[in-house]
C-alpha cells in the first residue's frame, strides 16, 4: 500500500537509521540516528534526529514527531517543513535519554510535540 506521497506505509527501522534528513530548502540538518517506540501503544514516539557534534563527541538527539518526517526519492532521504535554527532551538537530548523513565524524562514526548505544534496522537 502506498501513502499519498508515493511511498509504502511499511519500512523496516534499520533502513530508516542512518537516513539523511533536508529541510524544504534542500540544506542537508541532520541524520535519523533512531526512531524510540511506544511498546505499549505500539507507536512511534519520534525519530531522535542527530545533528552536530564531531565524530559522534558533543552530538545532540533532537526528538522530531515522525509525522513530520516526509520521505523524498528525489533528496534520497526525509524532508521536514523546518530550517536549521529551528531544529537548534528544539530540545535536545543525550540519545540514552529518550528512552530513560519511558521517554518521560522531562515529559519529553510532551515537550516534543508542544514545540513543533502536533496534535499528540497517543491520546
Amino acid at each position: 500500500m502506498t501513502t499519498p506521497s508515493g511511498h509504502t506505509t511499511a519500512i523496516l527501522a534499520s533502513k530508516v537509521r542512518g537516513t539523511p534528513v533536508y529541510n524544504d530548502l534542500g540544506d542537508k540538518i541532520g541524520t535519523v540516528e533512531d526512531i524510540v517506540l511506544d511498546k505499549q501503544s505500539n507507536q512511534i514516539m519520534f525519530a531522535a534526529l542527530g545533528f552536530g557534534g564531531v565524530l559522534g563527541m558533543g552530538e545532540k538527539y533532537y526528538p522530531v514527531p515522525w509525522s513530520m518526517l516526509d520521505y523524498s526519492e528525489d533528496v534520497g532521504g526525509y524532508v521536514v517543513p523546518l530550517n536549521k535554527e529551528s531544529i537548534e532551538k528544539a530540545p535536545a537530548y543525550e540519545l540514552k535519554d529518550l528512552t530513560r523513565h519511558d521517554g518521560s524524562l522531562g515529559s519529553i514526548r510532551e515537550r516534543t510535540y508542544s514545540y513543533y505544534n502536533i496534535s499528540r496522537d497517543w491520546q
